[in-house]
């Protein structure tokens, strides 16, 4: 397993211990399962994930339906496949992607004087749990880790 160095390696390889099934199956895991997670209320209730998407001032108003559908459920769906091992790094890149996305959304409210709901996991706006703005953007840097574990240490599939 490669969680332990054993007592015959010399030095402990970060390379290998990235690159192990159980770290890529436990990244993958915490990233689908955020994913996941992240879709339940976009997926449940699409006309408030609309309005939040809206709330960003980024899109055009026609175009909000179609991002609101598309990204709830590829939340979901990406997330299910990543659980279960599909294409982890073209899933892993896709997430870190949207990632960046919402971070760089994010950025540019806050940079406008806005601080909105980011609407990332709940459009229940519950005192107790509020982060400000610079808080969601440290969180979602830290979600980005498995991502880049998954994307620069997983099995690369060859063709023979």
């Amino acid at each position: 397993m490669c969680f332990w160095i054993r007592t015959s390696e010399k030095k402990f390889s970060l390379l290998k211990f990235l690159s192990c099934k159980s770290v890529q199956t436990i990244s993958a895991f915490i990233l689908g399962g955020i994913f996941i997670y992240a879709s339940v209320y976009k997926v449940l209730d699409p006309h408030e994930f609309a309005r939040t998407i809206n709330n960003y001032k980024l899109l055009p108003n026609n175009v909000v339906p179609i991002v609101t559908f598309v990204l709830a459920w590829t939340e979901l769906i990406f997330g299910i496949l990543l659980i279960l091992g599909i294409y982890p790094r073209v899933i892993a890149t896709v997430f870190s992607l949207l990632l960046v996305i919402f971070m760089a959304a994010y950025t540019i409210n806050l940079a406008r004087g806005l601080d909105i709901n980011c609407g990332c996991f709940s459009q229940i706006i519950n005192p107790s749990s509020y982060i400000s703005g610079e808080l969601v953007i440290i969180r979602d840097i830290v979600m980005l880790i498995p991502g880049i574990i998954i994307i620069l240490y997983g099995k690369r599939k060859t063709h023979q």
